[in-house]
Parts: C-alpha cells; sequence; structure tokens
C-alpha cells in the first residue's frame, strides 16, 4: 500500500516482481471477547484501532469487511497511532489519533476501541481473538473467489537505478530468487505466497490495486503494467 501510495504521489519507485511476504490477513483483525460477542458486521459505529490507515494489513482487512460483510467503512472510526507512511497521504475524516502514551493492545482491553488491526503481532492474551469467524475458512473462501493472495510486501527500487543500473537491479532479482528457491518450495497442497515474476503476480496486483482505489486512497486504477518499467517488468519472464 505505501508503493502504491508514493506512486499515486510521484515518488520515482518502480516495482520488482518480487513478494516476500504474502498472507492472508483475516486473523488479524481481532476483539476482546470478555466484552461481548461482536460479529463483523456489527463494527458500524464502532471504533477499530489500527497502526496507521494505509497499512497493508488495515488496507485489505477494510476490503474483506466491505465485500464480504458489507460494512460501510465511513461509518467505522479508525484509532490510528503513527503518521502516514507517505507524507503527502491525508487520513481521511473517519480517522482519529490516539492520546499520547496509549497503545492498541492496551486500548482495546480496556474497551476504548471495539477491534483492533494487530498486523501480524498477534497479542497473546486468551482474551483477544479473530473477529471474523473461522478466518483460514474464511481466507480459503476469499481466495477461491478472488484467486488471489494479500500481497504484504515487495522490494521496490528507485528509476533512476533502474535507468542507470539495470544489471545491478537484474542481480539483486536474481539474488532474491535465489534466496527464495534455497528456502524451498510450499508444503504439498499449500498456496505459494511468495510469487516472483510479473505475470504470477498480475492477478494479486489487479486485486490490492482495486482495493486501494475502490477506498479512495489513490485517484484512479494503476494498470498492472504501470508499477514497473522495461527492466523490472521482464524480470522472471525467462
Amino acid at each position: 500500500m505505501t508503493f502504491l501510495l508514493a506512486k499515486a504521489h510521484g515518488r520515482p519507485l518502480v516495482l520488482l516482481p518480487a513478494v516476500v511476504l504474502g498472507r492472508f490477513q483475516h486473523p488479524y483483525l481481532v476483539y476482546n471477547r470478555e466484552r461481548g460477542r461482536l460479529a463483523p458486521g456489527d463494527l458500524a459505529g464502532r471504533r477499530v484501532g489500527v497502526r496507521s490507515y494505509s497499512v497493508t494489513t488495515g488496507t485489505w482487512l477494510r476490503g474483506i469487511l466491505a465485500d464480504d460483510w458489507g460494512v460501510d467503512l465511513d461509518r467505522i472510526t479508525w484509532v490510528t497511532f503513527e503518521e502516514p507512511h507517505v507524507a503527502e497521504f491525508r487520513d481521511p475524516p473517519s480517522v482519529q489519533r490516539a492520546g499520547p502514551g496509549q497503545d492498541l493492545l492496551g486500548m482495546l482491553l480496556a474497551g476504548e476501541i471495539d477491534a483492533a488491526i494487530v498486523s501480524g503481532r498477534e497479542p497473546r492474551d486468551p482474551r483477544v481473538v479473530p473477529l471474523i469467524p473461522d478466518p483460514e475458512d474464511a481466507a480459503r473462501a476469499w481466495h477461491g473467489k478472488h484467486g488471489a493472495i494479500h500481497v504484504n510486501h515487495v522490494v521496490t527500487v528507485m528509476e533512476t537505478l533502474s535507468r542507470s543500473q539495470p544489471r545491478a537491479v537484474e542481480e539483486v532479482y536474481r539474488l532474491l530468487a535465489e534466496s527464495k528457491r534455497v528456502a524451498g518450495p510450499p508444503a504439498a497442497g499449500a498456496l505459494d505466497t511468495t510469487p516472483f515474476g510479473l505475470e504470477a503476480n498480475r492477478r494479486n496486483l489487479e486485486v490490492v490495486i482495486d482495493h486501494v482505489y475502490r477506498q479512495r486512497l489513490i485517484p484512479r486504477r494503476f494498470g498492472v503494467d504501470e508499477l514497473f518499467d522495461d527492466v523490472t517488468r521482464r524480470l522472471g519472464a525467462t
């Protein structure tokens, strides 16, 4: 998400077609079950904490809430703890900043927020549980519907480097691909959550671009090929 926002604000970056972290985000929306049962459809009018409004996990989960649960995202108050990760981006009116010294888990346990997006740092407190029922089953259903994974971290390079040192960029990609090869393939029957190459990621990028656009974080839907240049677009194609 940070790259797409940076692209929308004219930052001179291009993607390498190298996903270094992908996962399904369904388990990372949590609530405090001690305060009573809460379902995704109950979030309108509630307060949801998230590290920063435009982080990747938060954007994916907002898309899931809107598409699969019919949640009006503008009716949620989003409580954040950091500035946007692209300086030019402005949070929407539904975003409030947590007070000095407040933290996500403390606010959740105290009832100051109703749910939280934990960005992969799952609290160990047994009171804190996923808000989306059966998150693994929900993730499988989402994948079946969209034919994509939730891309979380990708590698980018400066446009100037790609133009001036294309062989260096190619070598970075080669090293990343070699690292993936050494790590070994996914377990039998598991999805590849770190796909390499433009075509292996085209559908993933189409879906994420659509989510970011529909949430009004970028002014138009980028074409997937726009995210690359002539050097990075061909990496992994042979």
